[in-house]
């Protein structure tokens, strides 16, 4: 039987080269712990947690499991609140003026209230964590990353950014770092900050990704950062996957979609179905939900927004058009409306399974069509 034991599995102490995309907010505690019990390792999608909420997380995952774990969060080069985009618009006036979405935004708000039959759901209640709120994006980042650091935690990824500005840090800890990237340039850059691994994810990767396609962009990857291991990204839901992936140079892989439909992922059961239902071509990708490019399983409400030919605001602002329009659909019990990030894989989704059986499934597969390959065949 072919090992699929390499460099990846031995750097980061897991039994196979599978890898959980930290997806926030759907890979909580149970979903990465269950992973990394079944031999795989288990990222925990913390973009949207304070530091408590990462603390509390991790100490989850070790009392389920005491093998290796990650922690993802979102390193973005440039965010803009509403308030930064009124200050740049007022030239001169009120610096103390509340900022406010522009009116277009307002009105397609409107427009979606109307077309599905929502009510507005009026100002979203103030967070418990309003301190942490008030925090810059930066300062949110580096307060996430001290707790990660705090805790030990193994493993670190960013899945959007680069991390060099905090590799130092996490070596001296003894955590790996994991970059990922949709380009050759950015992953250069990762490569040249330091991280351990490079993640190449192509565009038919679910969540924020980029243009170039999983078969064309990670044997470049491989040979532009090389000798550093590659993890592929985008499209890879099952065992042939993986040894694809082995194939193109990569040494392991970081799955998202194939674990969207399990018991443990933290999403609402009807959107896990929408998952399970859907084909091929029943991604697309859009800026309605973060202003970045993400690809998500269709739904009437990306469907009006991209017929608006509207612009997204800058990622940070845009959170303010969709996220009033979800609450709204939320409360009238349309969960069709929610955002659904998922990738073109997802047609190979096809039963709800546990986190195990879905590692097990792909490590066992991957196995048997790697010993249809003559021995040698997929080292240089």
């Amino acid at each position: 039987m072919a090992s699929l034991s390499n460099r990846i599995t031995d750097m980061l102490d897991i039994e196979y080269p599978i890898i959980l995309a930290g997806m926030s907010p759907v890979a909580e505690w149970e979903i990465a712990a269950a992973v990394s019990e079944a031999g795989g390792l288990g990222v925990l999608g913390a973009a949207g947690m304070t530091p408590d909420e990462i603390s509390e997380s991790v100490r989850k995952i070790r009392d389920y499991t005491s093998k290796p774990f990650g922690v993802d969060i979102l390193l973005p080069n440039a965010t803009a609140s509403l308030a930064d985009l009124a200050r740049e618009s007022r030239d001169g006036g009120d610096p103390n003026a509340k900022p406010e979405l522009p009116q277009e935004y307002v009105q397609f708000q409107q427009r979606v209230y109307e077309a599905f039959d929502l009510a507005d759901p009026g100002p979203a209640d103030p967070p418990k964590d309003e301190a942490w709120q008030r925090l810059s994006t930066a300062e949110r980042q580096n307060a996430q990353v001290q707790q990660i650091i705090d805790d030990d935690v193994p493993v670190f990824a960013s899945g959007l950014g680069n991390p060099a500005q905090y590799v130092d840090a996490f070596h001296n800890n003894g955590t790996k770092v994991i970059g990922l990237v949709g380009n050759v340039k950015n992953a250069r850059r990762i490569r040249d900050g330091g991280a351990d691994v490079v993640v190449a994810q192509g565009t038919e990767a679910g969540g924020h990704t980029g243009r170039i396609g999983t078969m064309a962009l990670v044997p470049q990857v491989v040979d532009a950062v090389s000798p550093l291991p590659v993890v592929a990204a985008g499209g890879i839901a099952d065992g042939r996957g993986l040894a694809a992936a082995l194939a193109l140079g990569a040494e392991g892989v970081w799955c998202g979609t194939v674990f969207l439909a399990t018991k443990e992922a933290h999403l609402d059961q009807e959107l896990k179905e929408r998952v399970i239902d859907a084909v091929d071509e029943d991604t697309i990708i859009t800026r309605l939900y973060s202003g970045k490019t993400m690809r998500n399983i269709k739904n009437p409400l990306i469907d009006l927004w991209e017929q608006s030919d509207m612009h997204a605001l800058p990622m940070g602002a845009q959170g303010a058009v969709a996220e009033p329009t979800q609450r709204a659909a939320r409360k009238a019990g349309r969960i069709d409306l929610i955002r659904n990030a998922g990738g073109q894989a997802a047609g190979l989704v096809t039963e709800q399974l546990s986190a195990q059986d879905v590692v097990k499934a792909m490590a066992a597969q991957a196995e048997e069509v790697l010993d249809r390959i003559p021995s040698g065949a997929l080292t240089s």
